[in-house]
């Protein structure tokens, strides 16, 4: 499925009715209020103020949908939903818009007030959700006839795997999953489910199976007799941006874990993979807007003193001005980071290593740049184009994260929030100089996800520049 296609679809509709919306409201108030104010029949005028809210007013609007989360999950929505979603931020909008640009009209009586809102609510509300509602229909009539679907693949091999895989495939409206085939746990299994469908491999080849195949869905169905491997199942998938599905039992029907999102789904629970409630979900977007805004400020307000710096590298020794190499970011994806350069050309040729007080690697100049943390200032591009963040865990090198692994194999946990320019970890414990540090820092780190909020990452932010204007950088 192509989903930059399908977010592309709601941007026009959301775009495109939110302008019409404001175009129609713009002729009602030249038509119906301003004539009874002024006494006489105003001609409808498109001047520049119309033309400038043309741009304005649906930009807003794509900005309050992003905000909420609306293009996130593009392919699972509920028309349900998607009707109480549009109506709630029609109204929220709506009541943003009049008081910031229609209460300082001047009207004839204030019952115009109530007709202009009622009017542009109706309008905003009626034209975005019409054109959505077709959009979500068409998508879930192609999910439920098996035209479009997500790859998924089944972790379980035996009874338990056959008679989900047989539930699912047996709905008269599928569910959406495209099943490719099976990851088996225990060597001595049967493998039962491999006269239905293809065997991928066992547990260990679980990584593989989900890149190589693109999947988008996993279903546990293993065996009473295996559930002491799904932790490291989960510990597995972290690191990968899939939906997670679990077979209940009775117990967890009866405790009420099992939601059924529709009448026709097999029982599923599905195990959350947001950092944050449903209710906080906006703040993640906006930690998102707040990392580009403050990248693009950066970049323009201190390029005068990037200029210095390529300067001073220059001067320091030989080589290139930005250092650059591969990092691990959000689910494990491989990512380019940019510094500038602080270390003798050659540095790292007898292989990877850590830098440490008094490194001699480094040149004077880096050492300088290195105290006011100055040569990660080129980091800011990888957050404007989203590789990074302002704030979230420091991202490693493949090399040492392979070397913690072995000891603290919840590490992969921190892939699930983007990498940061700065961390709980780096504040609390600054710069590790070897893996039994990266190890202590990592609790830090995985306090931060677990208690993610705007908040918190100002705390950090404000921490972090009380650190660099004291040069204990290193």
């Amino acid at each position: 499925m192509n989903k930059k296609r399908q977010v592309t679809k709601y941007l026009i509709s959301d775009y495109t009715t939110a302008a019409v919306a404001w175009s129609l409201f713009y002729i009602y108030r030249k038509t119906f209020i301003e004539p009874i104010k002024f006494g006489y029949r105003i001609p409808i005028n498109f001047d520049f103020k119309y033309f400038l809210g043309l741009i304005i007013i649906p930009s807003f609007w794509i900005f309050i949908y992003y905000l909420i989360g609306y293009y996130k999950d593009i392919y699972r929505k509920s028309r349900l939903t998607e009707l109480g979603q549009t109506f709630f931020t029609s109204l929220t909008g709506v009541i943003i818009i009049f008081f910031a640009l229609i209460l300082d009209d001047t009207v004839y009586s204030y019952v115009n007030y109530y007709y202009s809102f009622i009017v542009l609510f109706s309008l905003q509300f009626l034209l975005s959700y019409i054109p959505r509602i077709i959009i979500t229909s068409n998508t879930n009539w192609k999910i439920h006839n098996r035209i479009i679907g997500f790859n998924t693949i089944i972790i379980g091999s035996n009874n338990n795997a056959i008679r989900l895989y047989k539930e699912l495939i047996s709905q008269n409206n599928s569910s959406g999953n495209k099943f490719i085939g099976f990851i088996n746990i225990n060597s001595n299994n049967k493998n039962l489910l491999a006269k239905y469908i293809s065997h991928l491999g066992d547990i260990n080849d679980l990584k593989k199976v989900i890149k190589d195949n693109h999947v988008e869905e996993v279903i546990i169905a293993i065996e009473s007799s295996e559930h002491n491997e799904i932790g490291e199942i989960i510990n597995k998938l972290e690191e990968f941006n899939v939906a997670v599905k679990v077979i209940p039992d009775m117990f967890d029907i009866l405790t009420g874990k099992v939601k059924i999102a529709s009448p026709y789904s097999a029982p599923l629970i599905e195990i959350s993979r947001d950092l944050m409630p449903a209710w906080q979900e906006k703040q993640e977007n906006m930690k998102r807007i707040i990392d580009v805004f403050a990248s693009i400020i950066v970049l323009i307000i201190f390029f005068p003193l990037y200029l210095a710096l390529a300067i001073g590298v220059i001067f320091s020794s030989r080589g290139p001005v930005l250092y650059h190499h591969e990092r691990i970011g959000r689910y494990g994806k491989p990512f380019t980071i940019y510094k500038f350069r602080s270390m003798y050309v050659n540095a790292e040729e007898s292989g990877p290593a850590l830098s440490c007080k008094d490194d001699q690697r480094v040149t004077k100049f880096g050492r300088y740049m290195r105290q006011l943390r100055l040569d990660e200032l080129p980091q800011f591009y990888n957050v404007l184009i989203g590789d990074m963040s302002l704030v979230g865990p420091r991202p490693e090198r493949q090399y040492y994260i392979d070397m913690i692994i072995k000891k603290a194999p919840h590490y992969v946990h921190l892939h699930r929030v983007r990498p940061g320019i700065t961390s709980w970890g780096q504040v609390k414990y600054g710069y590790a100089g070897n893996v039994r540090e990266m190890i202590s820092r990592l609790k830090y780190d995985i306090l931060y996800i677990k208690n993610m909020s705007l908040y918190v990452d100002i705390k950090i932010l404000i921490y972090t520049i009380k650190i660099v204007l004291q040069g204990r950088g290193r």
